[in-house]
């Protein structure tokens, strides 16, 4: 048997909603009412109210078929957020460079299935034989792909490498030329050049 409730018009955005819905998303209705009363965020209270309609719907439908349902069975088999309309309030907010925003008040439509059908098993990966997991041998080659892989950016421009020079066997390494010597050498080609004026 299944019931669904649906909460129309709750305050805040569809996408902060779906946060609260994907944490309580195929478990049973005891955990998922443990979820939404210690969450802390804001769309968790407008949530809980709808399960706890789904369940009194559950009751409801049974009651009229004439039978017997434990809430406790319920699980939560399906539950999505809608996006809902975006009021433009009349207040508006300081922004950069003397401009204004205008506020904008989101609200989203939350709806819940719960189901006392037997829940389905999780199915098995294609490949998987004796608990062993598939991608066992694809990781090393995933890794090796991605080493492999160049980024973009700077950190694709060529660096050039720094390479010692190679030396070559029979090169003579010519001495280097210190200060004190190029000293000599100018005092020299002065005394020189004095001698051949006289």
């Amino acid at each position: 048997m299944e019931a669904t409730a649906s909460a129309k018009y709750l305050r805040g955005s569809a996408q902060k909603a779906r946060l609260v819905i994907d944490m309580i998303r195929g478990k049973d209705v005891n955990r998922a009412l443990a979820i939404l009363r210690f969450t802390r965020k804001r769309a968790a209270d407008g949530i809980e109210k709808c399960m706890r309609s789904a369940i009194a719907n559950a009751n409801e439908a049974a009651e009229k078929a004439n039978v017997s349902i434990d809430p406790d069975d319920l699980w939560v088999k399906s539950a999505f957020v809608d996006r809902g309309p975006t009021k433009h309030r009349r207040r508006v907010r300081p922004a950069p460079q003397g401009r204004a925003y205008r506020e904008q008040r989101h609200f989203c439509h939350v709806t819940i299935l719960l189901s006392n059908d037997a829940r389905p098993e999780p199915k098995a990966k294609p490949g998987s034989e004796a608990g062993r997991p598939q991608d066992a041998e694809a990781k090393p080659a995933k890794l090796a792909e991605s080493k492999r892989r160049r980024r973009g950016g700077a950190a694709a421009a060529p660096r050039a490498k720094r390479v010692a020079p190679k030396s070559a066997p029979a090169a003579k390494e010519e001495p280097v030329d210190t200060g004190e010597k190029k000293a000599t050498k100018r005092a020299k080609k002065r005394s020189t050049d004095k001698s051949s004026d006289k």
